[in-house]
């Protein structure tokens, strides 16, 4: 059965020059329009569509894949300001509500036609996808069941006096200390994070590189891929300037540092003194 405002996979039920039909089970079918149908799309072929309401409550069908579905957390532009609450872009044809009582007192100031918000979307008490500033309703400040130096998404959300504040996986909350933060790191940007530790208090302390031998293993492909790109040698060196390296490569001196000396006693690189080249095996 289909599910609205989540992808979902739905068989073909007929094709005409208005557009497809899909069978969304108990849902009843639901119309995919005619310039979204895929060539060559015949009965019975199975669909990969993302299901919503459309202006008129009617279940639609698109191939689009919007910014955000249901139960996950997005930072999205508010395009209009109205009695209802606030519209925002989420990449369909509809825009997608922000009630107002979806957004806290103290978060009335920010929500302005042309700026962003994070939101988690939701399905309102009718059923249809609607989006919610109040993160702290769906967001957790305690996790279990990671392990260290295990991968997670993040989504980067407010400045604290200790780092940055995170959302990690769509569903908690953690944090990336300031000495753990290279080069910029701004409100809404996704990026691959990992679990640094697991504290005692069950709150998540977050890395931006991979932990130990999986971190320098990464930060060598990259210099190695690097490298290859621009022939074969590079301006850079262990003593190169932090910011350089980081420009380079998006990680500290010292994972740097960590990963070239691992290169070098590989035989994989030669250190110059004006940069490092590229050792030509064969």
């Amino acid at each position: 059965m289909a599910t609205p405002g989540i992808l979902n996979e739905l068989p073909l039920l007929s094709v005409s020059p208005l557009g497809a039909m899909l069978d969304g089970g108990k849902l009843g079918e639901i119309p995919l329009p005619s310039g979204e149908v895929p060539p060559g799309t015949e009965p019975g072929q199975i669909l990969k569509v993302f299901v919503y309401h459309d202006a008129t409550d009617r279940l639609m069908a698109t191939t689009r894949v919007p910014k955000a579905q249901v139960g996950e957390v997005a930072f999205l532009k508010i395009v209009a300001v109205k009695g209802a609450g606030a519209f925002l872009d989420w990449g369909l044809p509809k825009d997608l509500l922000l009630p107002w009582a979806e957004v806290r007192r103290d978060q009335k100031h920010m929500i302005v036609e042309g700026k962003k918000i994070l939101v988690m979307l939701i399905q309102d008490p009718d059923g249809r996808e609607a989006a919610s500033a109040r993160l702290n309703d769906f967001l957790t400040d305690e996790a279990d069941g990671f392990w260290p130096g295990e991968k997670v998404s993040i989504l980067v959300a407010d400045p604290t006096d200790l780092g940055m504040r995170v959302i990690v996986n769509h569903r908690h909350w953690g944090l990336v200390h300031q000495n753990e933060i290279f080069g910029s790191l701004r409100r809404g940007d996704v990026r691959e994070g990992y679990i640094k530790a697991l504290r005692p208090d069950h709150k998540l302390n977050i890395s931006l590189t991979a932990p130990g031998y999986a971190k320098a293993d990464a930060v060598g492909q990259s210099i190695l891929d690097a490298l290859t790109r621009r022939g074969g040698f590079l301006a850079v060196t262990d003593k190169s300037e932090p910011k350089l390296i980081y420009d380079l490569f998006g990680v500290s001196k010292k994972a740097f540092k960590q990963a070239l000396g691992t290169l070098y006693k590989n035989k994989e690189v030669s250190i110059e003194p004006t940069g490092i080249r590229l050792v030509r095996k064969g």
